[in-house]
């Protein structure tokens, strides 16, 4: 049986049994350890059962071959002195990055066409594991460095996820805080020939704003589903938040669509989020109309306006209150973030907005769209083309 049918065929929570299992017939692999990503994208931690005692310990993101491959996203085969030879590979989904798989393997099986193979087992893993995370809690539980708050667990079950990698852009997400917050609002669509984005402030932090989120993302969602434009689409969240609050938890959003052939963008701006362009050297703020936040008032009317990208832009949403000012922290936060890949630059954005005199707020989010248009070939290893370096020995 193929590794992809064992796979399948696996119960939800003994998909790294049955990869074992394929492992050692396939490769004669001595053993396979799956290494998670905390929520908190400060750790990778290791897939075991509860019952099962503690095997392979969590390795900091920022240190070692698996976290350097986590970050990087390129295989790693390393030659133990002896007889065995590890390989570190990544484990991602349409640019959501899972984890890192590693494979231990007799010394003559480490060869970089075994390398190439597994790299491929490791993508085949990452698709069973977003199935097999809505059937049970092994995976999530894994995440964890400490409880998440019912604030928190809600984001986490609403959100898209972290990233997503289509063939003529990237997104990248990071938010602050991952385990208490709850008030963003992320989400993302794809067709063939578009791409729609929403993107809000959170209303503060706890469980209310979570549940403001949660309202206004179904309600955008379920306008966006039923084939309404930008602008019914605010509308109907906007209606919605209105009916269930009555002004008491207007949502400051933007509502964007890419047209993926001509890199032509709409845009509902409704109090929103600021919004930044990286093009070449030059960082700035893009200056749109604001509307009213949704929910503020009943039958608001929106109105939609339009950019335009070209080839090698970076387009970055900031929602974090007054730090969007032009001549604030995001500004400066931003021109460090330029030449970063767009995993990392968010996350960067973050940090640089912690280290100033005032810090960010209590929740931040940024997220990074670049496009590079199609027939633009994939995705380089670094941004602007720079190959990722390779990793250090353990």
């Amino acid at each position: 049986m193929t590794v992809e049918g064992a796979l399948r065929g696996a119960a939800p929570h003994l998909l790294l049994d049955s990869l074992r299992t394929s492992l050692a017939h396939l490769y004669a692999a001595t053993s396979a350890d799956l290494l998670l990503i905390d929520y908190g994208c400060t750790s990778l931690r290791p897939v075991e059962p509860v019952e099962t005692p503690a095997g392979m310990p969590h390795v900091p993101v920022d240190a070692g071959p698996a976290g350097r491959v986590f970050r990087t996203q390129q295989p790693y085969l390393f030659r133990d002195v002896g007889p065995t030879a590890t390989v570190y590979l990544p484990v991602t989904v349409r640019g959501d990055r899972f984890g890192v798989l590693v494979v231990v393997l007799p010394a003559d099986r480490g060869t970089p066409e075994t390398t190439a193979s597994l790299a491929r087992v490791a993508e085949t893993l990452g698709h069973a594991l977003r199935v097999a995370d809505r059937h049970t809690d092994l995976y999530r539980r894994t995440r964890r460095t400490h409880a998440l708050s019912v604030a928190g667990e809600m984001q986490w079950d609403t959100l898209p996820g972290r990233a997503f990698a289509g063939p003529a852009f990237d997104l990248h997400a990071y938010w602050e805080p991952a385990y208490t917050s709850g008030g963003h609002l992320l989400d993302w669509s794809v067709t063939g020939h578009g791409l729609q984005l929403a993107v809000a402030d959170g209303a503060g932090p706890g469980t209310p704003a979570a549940l403001v989120s949660a309202l206004a993302l179904t309600a955008v969602r379920n306008a966006r589903r039923a084939g309404l434009d930008l602008v019914a689409q605010a509308s109907l969240t906007d209606q919605a938040l209105y009916g269930q609050y009555r002004g008491k938890s207007p949502l400051a959003a933007l509502l964007l669509r890419l047209d993926l052939d001509s890199g032509e963008i709409e845009v509902v701006d409704a109090g929103s989020p600021t919004l930044w362009r990286i093009r070449g050297t030059t960082t700035e703020r893009i200056e749109l109309d604001r509307q009213l936040p949704l929910g503020m008032f009943e039958d608001t009317v929106y109105a939609t306006q339009h950019l335009s990208l070209r080839r090698g832009d970076r387009l970055v949403f900031v929602a974090a209150g007054e730090h969007g000012a032009p001549d604030g922290p995001v500004a400066r936060a931003l021109a460090g973030a330029g030449r970063l890949r767009g995993a990392d630059a968010p996350g960067a954005v973050v940090r640089a907005l912690r280290e100033t005199p005032r810090g960010a707020p209590d929740t931040v989010l940024v997220l990074c769209l670049d496009w590079r248009g199609h027939g633009a070939g994939t995705p380089e290893a670094g941004r602007g083309g720079e190959p990722a370096p390779p990793p250090p020995s353990p």
